[in-house]
């Protein structure tokens, strides 16, 4: 009997770093592929922050949480190892929601061919979750204008690149904000922006007042946290904040506590949540919007490889911890 591995959630993450045995190592019987299934061979797994949420205990949020016991859910790309369906071939490579697991079997659904010859961490780190989430926060939320201001919190992480070298690309000042020294110099020497915040050593309502003289028109937010305040005052009137993601705030059971409301009304901001499942059919739009700016050459990335599906368990961490160089990915 052949087995492969997967992991499962077997328990709540508690406040604080997680722990190991939040999850549980198994093996399991390399399943039978039946007639109009398929069996992908998973090469490479994307770590995203939204992670974290999925293993929460919370019904209300956008997704259902990952049920205990079940594979632990993530996207990643693999290569079709055995077919019996019309429309996908032994060879062809897929890339989707599979889990943490070296086999996933399948009957198409939820999975998308890859192009040949494309690198597979380009893929996961551009065209995945990081690229169409960018996208959509910024052209579906933020409605930017050239000669505007943007400012983006964990801007060296993968949406927050893609979303500041956009707005760049489309004729914005762009300044971000990152947690060390070399995600700071990486953002404005590599990536274009015109200004970087280090949040952990830089006065922030200083190095905002130096970076945006006459205030903020977009604020694309990633992270939460104390940096938020200050940038919420420097908002222009009829700016809009893009809320896409608080991982500083997932970890923790007291969440900074947000701005007062009343500048909301003053200078008439628009302020939006938003999560992919909610467009899922606009995500071929999204692609083909995004595809001219990669082969243009104005997207560069960068992605930080963990090896064995195992390394995934303490790399969630790294995205607690702001640890990772780039687009975080474990490679089986």
């Amino acid at each position: 009997m052949s087995t492969y591995t997967a992991i499962n959630l077997a328990q709540r993450p508690v406040p604080g770093p997680i722990r190991s045995d939040t999850f549980e190592v198994v093996k399991k019987e390399t399943p039978k592929v039946g007639p109009g299934q398929f069996l992908v061979k998973q090469t490479y797994m994307s770590l995203d922050p939204a992670m974290i949420g999925w293993m929460s205990s919370d019904t209300k949020s956008y997704i259902p949480p990952v049920v205990l016991g079940d594979v632990m859910r993530s996207s990643g790309l693999g290569e079709i190892v055995e077919s019996n369906h019309p429309d996908f071939h032994v060879g062809e490579r897929v890339m989707g929601l599979m889990g943490w697991t070296e086999y996933f079997l399948s009957s198409g659904p939820g999975l998308n061919k890859v192009q040949a010859g494309l690198d597979p961490t380009m893929v996961l780190s551009v065209f995945a979750l990081p690229g169409i989430t960018a996208m959509q926060g910024l052209y579906g939320v933020a409605k930017p204008k050239a000669g505007e201001t943007i400012v983006v919190s964990g801007a060296a992480g993968s949406v927050g690149s893609i979303v500041g070298q956009l707005a760049k690309a489309d004729g914005l000042t762009v300044i971000g904000v990152a947690g060390n020294a070399e995600k700071c110099h990486w953002i404005v020497d590599d990536l274009g922006f015109d200004g970087a915040i280090n949040y952990k050593t830089d006065d922030i309502s200083a190095k905002l007042a130096e970076l945006a003289p006459d205030g903020v028109d977009i604020y694309f937010e990633n992270t939460g946290g104390a940096i938020q305040k200050h940038i919420f005052e420097a908002m222009n009137a009829h700016g809009r904040i893009a809320v896409c993601g608080m991982i500083a705030d997932y970890g923790t059971d007291s969440p900074s506590a947000g701005p007062n409301w009343i500048p909301i009304i003053k200078k008439r901001l628009s302020i939006q949540g938003f999560t992919m499942p909610d467009h899922y059919a606009e995500i071929p739009g999204l692609i083909t919007k995004l595809t001219p700016y990669v082969m243009q050459g104005k997207i560069k990335h960068r992605a930080h490889i963990l090896d064995g599906l195992e390394s995934a368990i303490d790399g969630l961490n790294l995205l607690l911890t702001g640890g990772n160089n780039g687009k975080l990915i474990v490679k089986l």
